[in-house]
């Protein structure tokens, strides 16, 4: 989970002209790749702070917080992507974007985990 965020600041602070000027033009790949990268933030944090409590964090708690680190770490993320690079721009639809990923991520975990499967969350 900590590669995956350092992975996802990099690709949000950084900036690939060659790939700006690929001449694909699909329309709103931008947010959609925002939506993805944090969807497996939101499902792979959940496991991730599972394991790190040892059990002692309910699935509510552990969901609950886990959105709220993405959808802050979204937001701060766009605010340096306006102040510190010359490149990029703060935009709400990513804004959004980002936090809607984390829900669906942390959605799957809890879709997996409820009554219907077989799988338990230990707490």
């Amino acid at each position: 989970f900590i590669v995956w965020m350092v992975l996802v600041t990099f690709f949000c602070l950084a900036t690939f002209p060659e790939v700006d000027d690929a001449g694909i033009d699909i329309p709103y790949l931008d947010k959609a790749a925002h939506f993805v990268f944090y969807a497996v933030a939101g499902f792979l944090g959940c496991f991730f702070l599972g394991e790190r409590s040892r059990g002692r964090l309910s699935l509510k708690a552990v969901l609950v917080t886990v959105v709220g680190f993405l959808v802050i770490y979204g937001i701060i993320i766009e605010v340096l992507q306006w102040g510190l690079t010359t490149t990029r721009s703060a935009e709400i639809a990513d804004a959004l974007a980002n936090s809607l990923g984390a829900l669906s991520g942390a959605a799957a975990v809890k879709f997996l985990f409820s009554r219907n499967w077989q799988l338990k969350w230990k707490n």
